[in-house]
């Protein structure tokens, strides 16, 4: 059994855990923060469609909605490549920290995968910025 090489990117956002997961976890609100779906996403049966820029349309399928701030979601690329995302919101004192799990998949190279972690950062401080205005 093989494991991939995995970064947990995190930040604590001083709101309520169950705040931050209810503005988080909505597909709606997830361009306001997330770079990558800055085009928006649009509702397709289960899952959205997102125009992700230079690498495509993709398909985004979310965890259901949950009381454990859990919002996992597979990302499908045009040419099939499923990318599992792990994506939390946990209690943090009266706050709350928000965890992204990056793996880096076998055919990144070093460039790909800092820039793949410097993206989640900067959504995760977007998310903050936004939650803490």
């Amino acid at each position: 059994m093989t494991t991939l090489p995995a970064r947990v990117i995190h930040v604590s956002i001083a709101k309520p855990w169950r705040e931050v997961y209810a503005f988080a976890s909505r597909p709606e609100n997830m361009p306001r923060w997330a770079a990558g779906l800055g085009a928006g996403l649009t509702r397709d049966g289960e899952d959205w469609i997102a125009d992700g820029g230079p690498i495509g349309t993709v398909r985004v399928r979310f965890a259901p909605s949950n009381d454990l701030g859990v919002i996992d979601h597979t990302v499908t690329m045009e040419d099939g490549l499923q990318v599992h995302n792990a994506l939390r919101i946990v209690p943090n004192g009266d706050g709350a920290e928000v965890m992204f799990t990056l793996l880096r998949r076998p055919d990144m190279d070093d460039a790909a995968w800092e820039a793949d972690a410097d993206a989640v950062t900067q959504d995760l401080a977007a998310l903050r910025q936004l939650l803490e205005a």
